[in-house]
């Protein structure tokens, strides 16, 4: 389908609330929705859309720009079901005026989009994602990408150019978008570049499923950390703004009233989101996956706990889908499910034939307004009410 520019905050933007949440309360009914209107949010409320410098800007070659892993990744035969890139995709690159403008006449007071890696508004309030999934081809052919430490270096060295380029406009960073959903699609399932998995999972050229998402992610935790301390030490003090990551958040809910489907959906937040924020909230990955993986768990020196803990100044929150989690330590599950990389849970949007919520066009994405709610409170608990942002949303 093509996306005209007219079209393109509807189809494309994904349309967020972003707002220091302290507590949803008790929610809303229909009625009270149907009532909602803008003047009754108070001031200091963003409201915002949300892109990434791939899905959107096109030139992909343009200005000095290298390929990025998504140009290389896109051209591999069968890789995109349709044969289709992001060459052009919305020509934002060279109409984001005129987007701007669209913006402003909805009346959006925030905008969150990324700088392509690969390449290096007043009235809106930028929020700044300095990876978004995509960063140069030449650094997975040079040394393998996030699977060595040499990637935390060069993200530190674009995050620096960065906040000197952009910092005295710039008062909301995100260091890196989704690193828990990236690492599973590109390290687990291989869908996404580079295109490492390992059986079950997939069928790929090569990868290992249960151990290389660990060490990717720890790579790009360590990169956030480095990044943080740099703009605390160096910008922070003039420019004034705050730094935050942001992590795809499911929601779980146990498939059944007995316990240990109960302690499935613990476990399974504890392997999505405080695989993420745990340690940047408190030096160390969560324990429930300390207790499962053991030595396969890269472990924080003392001098990275020291820069990792507490690097955070918000949390992004990325939500879209709320399922039931099934025990598979005691219950027969699917071979995927069974592992430890999945911290042996088995999600279904299904619980004895009926869906979780109402069923929409991506799967395991349902329409559960309650998770909403779910997802904040737990992280509001976890990590002591620190400042979050929902920066994407949708069912």
């Amino acid at each position: 389908m093509k996306v005209t520019t007219t079209t393109l905050i509807i189809l494309l933007f994904r349309i967020f609330l972003l707002f220091p949440a302290q507590s949803f309360g008790e929610g809303f009914n229909e009625e009270e929705v149907e009532k909602l209107q803008r003047p009754q949010f108070p001031n200091g409320f963003f409201f915002g859309a949300a892109t990434s410098s791939y899905q959107i800007e096109g030139a992909y070659l343009e200005a000095g720009k290298s390929l990025s892993n998504w140009d290389v990744f896109t051209r591999i035969q069968g890789r995109i079901t349709s044969g289709e890139n992001g060459d052009v995709a919305d020509d934002h690159y060279h109409r984001y005026l005129e987007d701007v403008e669209i913006m402003d006449s909805l009346g959006i007071n925030a905008y969150r989009f990324s700088i392509s890696w690969a390449r290096v508004l007043p009235r809106i309030e930028p929020f700044v994602t300095i990876r978004h999934h995509d960063h140069p081809q030449e650094l997975e052919d040079r040394y393998g990408g996030w699977l060595s430490p040499l990637m935390q270096e060069d993200f530190v060295h674009l995050a620096e150019i960065c906040f000197k380029s952009f910092g005295d406009r710039v008062k909301y960073w995100m260091t890196i978008n989704e690193p828990n959903l990236f690492i599973e699609l590109a390290y687990e399932q291989g869908l996404y570049p580079p295109a490492r998995c390992s059986a079950p999972f997939g069928n790929c050229s090569a990868g290992n499923s249960d151990v290389e998402p660990l060490v990717a992610m720890h790579n790009m935790l360590l990169a956030h950390a480095k990044a943080a301390k740099l703009y605390r030490e160096q910008f922070q003090p003039t420019q004034g703004g705050s730094i935050g990551i942001v992590a795809n958040m499911n929601m779980f809910e146990p498939l059944t009233e007995d316990e240990l489907d109960r302690e499935a959906a613990r476990r399974a937040l504890a392997f999505d989101v405080a695989w993420v924020f745990d340690p940047l909230v408190y030096g160390d990955y969560p324990p429930e996956m300390r207790r499962y993986h053991g030595s396969e768990l890269p472990r924080f020196s003392l001098e990275e706990k020291e820069y990792t803990k507490g690097s955070i100044d918000f949390i992004g929150i990325n939500h879209y889908a709320t399922i039931y989690a099934k025990d598979c330590l005691y219950s027969s599950c699917s071979q995927i499910a069974d592992r430890a990389i999945k911290g042996f849970v088995e999600g279904t949007g299904e619980r004895d034939g009926i869906p979780i919520g109402e069923p929409t066009g991506m799967p395991f994405c349902y329409v559960v307004p309650r998770g909403m709610e779910e997802i904040v409170n737990y992280v509001k608990e976890r990590y002591h009410n620190k400042p979050m942002f929902v920066t994407e949303n949708g069912e």
